[in-house]
């Protein structure tokens, strides 16, 4: 086996999602596994670059994983011809302007959503991309749980008959941070900084829905701010100019609609932070991170509506589990693979920045949907 190795800027990984679910559960991760197997005698070695703005921040992550390059200087670390791909995952508000001196130096890039505050910016990136002849993906998780692949394995054995609607639920309470601390960061909460749940939730929403079930013809779509104070990182008050709850209903090809709550103001009762009810002509399916249930028509009961008598069904029990059948891994680190695989083995992939665009296409017609209390259609986009 030839090892080769592969130099990744990561930019923003002192954040929670970059930390944990791109570093340490993805290229640690594939590095721990002795590399990534391209399957013709060669082994990709990832070697990753930590950048960002805060030196310490970096030094002390980099010294708690045992990696050696940390940098304060994007231009620098892209300049080095000896850096083959460039990651972000900083604040929104950032990301455009360095993916787009990714682009022109030459690197392959790899980027969390949004990719841009903009539809306009997001589709100037995918064409700048083009344009360079490099390698672009986007982070598009969701598709990679368990719980909705397992959901993509019904759909795709014909499960649910005709599929007539779909109810998705996300979200949970985000403290205010003042007698708990906020477990996300303040920026979310600025729409200033790229901040709000729809621009966050709704590029999700639109490639979940596309991949599983059609893409989205028209957007209906109520964004509120629930909370309207918050205190930051040191304690601080603040305004929060940001939605942190939106209510959207997505008329889908086919037919089917769907109706999706994003809500950082919620508090749980469901079995999982998101979930998706499908339900069908011949079939019904609840689908969330890691679990899915599904109950068929021929094994469907037959309630009978009396508010004069306690109900006796126990609804839950009468559905049943999709089994796993294989191991899923986690989907971040499955999504990075694929695109490794696309740079170094040119492997096929459709999650690019025309993807990403997408996505910032439908948050940003959610909120003027929103903005004007109407139905908005939305157009297929192209390069």
């Amino acid at each position: 086996m030839t090892r080769k190795t592969v130099r990744i800027a990561m930019n923003g990984v002192t954040g929670r999602m970059g930390h944990r679910q791109h570093l340490v559960r993805s290229i640690l991760a594939l590095r721990e596994q002795g590399g990534l197997d391209l399957g013709d005698g060669t082994v990709l070695w990832p070697e990753p670059i930590l950048v960002g703005r805060r030196e310490h921040a970096l030094r002390a992550l980099a010294r708690r994983h045992g990696l050696d390059h940390v940098s304060t200087d994007l231009d620098a670390v892209l300049a080095d011809e000896t850096v083959d791909l460039y990651f972000d995952a900083q604040v929104t508000s950032a990301r455009e302007e360095a993916l787009r001196k990714a682009i022109a130096a030459g690197k392959h890039v790899y980027t969390e959503k949004p990719t841009a505050t903009g539809l306009d910016g997001a589709l100037a990136l995918a064409r700048l991309a083009r344009d360079a002849g490099v390698r672009h993906g986007v982070v598009q998780d969701k598709i990679f749980l368990p719980g909705l692949r397992k959901l993509k394995r019904l759909i795709d054995g014909g499960f649910f008959g005709r599929v007539l609607s779909v109810r998705g639920e996300f979200g949970y309470w985000v403290f205010e941070g003042d007698w708990q601390e906020a477990q996300r960061p303040s920026w979310n909460y600025r729409a200033e900084d790229g901040g709000g749940i729809v621009a966050d939730m709704f590029p999700h929403w639109e490639y979940v829905l596309r991949e599983l079930f059609g893409r989205v013809r028209s957007v209906q779509a109520l964004a509120t701010t629930h909370i309207p104070r918050r205190r930051d990182e040191d304690g601080l008050p603040y305004r929060a100019t940001a939605d942190d709850a939106a209510y959207g209903i997505f008329e889908l090809d086919g037919g089917a609609i769907a109706q999706i709550n994003s809500s950082w103001a919620v508090r749980v009762h469901r079995d999982e932070l998101v979930e998706f009810q499908v339900d069908g002509t011949e079939g019904s399916a609840v689908a969330g991170l890691r679990h899915c249930r599904a109950q068929h028509r021929s094994a469907t009961p037959k309630p009978v509506w009396n508010p004069d008598l306690p109900a006796t069904d126990a609804f839950r029990d009468q559905w049943q589990e999709v089994p796993d059948n294989q191991d899923f891994g986690n989907g971040f680190k499955t999504q990075w693979e694929l695109f490794l695989q696309h740079v170094y083995a040119d492997a096929p992939y459709r999650w690019d920045l025309l993807a990403g665009a997408r996505g910032v296409q439908l948050a940003e017609l959610g909120l003027k949907s929103s903005a004007e209390g109407r139905r908005i259609d939305v157009p297929e986009i192209a390069l």
